[in-house]
């Protein structure tokens, strides 16, 4: 997708960010799904969870988890789903650049924090995925080196879109 530009085809089968996004809008307007405070539905049905922020330690609290058992500084995740279904939890970093800056570091970092998320999530026997969404302006070819690391480490990335069947989350029927 380009900036100012038209939406994608795939509004049914994913989130579409055209900006910083919250995901619970983007699910909400899709066909089947509703949400009710931090819960996903579809069909009526419970399929997740989301996080924003200090949500999730609130989550890991309620869970018999201290996270200072675990690591020693909170993270902070721009969107953390847990998804029943694979029993995983999917941390979602927004990175929308329009100038150079720190971001660039930044996505440097998954691999970090990716094992911090794991160490926190392991004593509720919960597997982590580290996903960034990004802008157009990590197309640039400079970015190509650290585009690579971020699959390297076993963390991935997305142009302004995230496949609801990459995260575990019933696709909605197209007709």
């Amino acid at each position: 997708m380009i900036e100012k530009g038209k939406g994608g085809g795939n509004t049914l089968t994913g989130l579409n960010f055209e900006r910083r996004s919250d995901i619970l809008s983007l699910i909400k307007n899709l066909r089947g799904y509703s949400i009710k405070g931090n819960v996903i539905y579809f069909e009526s049905k419970e399929v997740a969870k989301s996080f924003k922020k200090y949500g999730l330690y609130r989550y890991l609290k309620l869970g018999g988890v201290d996270y200072q058992k675990y690591i020693s500084k909170r993270l902070m995740p721009d969107e953390a789903i847990y998804v029943i279904r694979n029993n995983t939890l999917f941390v979602i970093e927004m990175k929308f650049q329009k100038v150079s800056g720190s971001v660039d570091e930044k996505l440097q970092t998954c691999d970090f924090k990716k094992k911090q998320y794991k160490k926190l999530m392991a004593p509720l026997n919960i597997e982590v995925e580290y996903i960034y969404i990004l802008s157009d302006w990590f197309k640039k070819p400079e970015y190509k080196d650290t585009l690579d690391y971020i699959i390297s480490v076993g963390c991935q990335y997305y142009f302004h879109y995230l496949p609801l069947q990459k995260l575990g989350l019933p696709v909605p029927d197209t007709k």
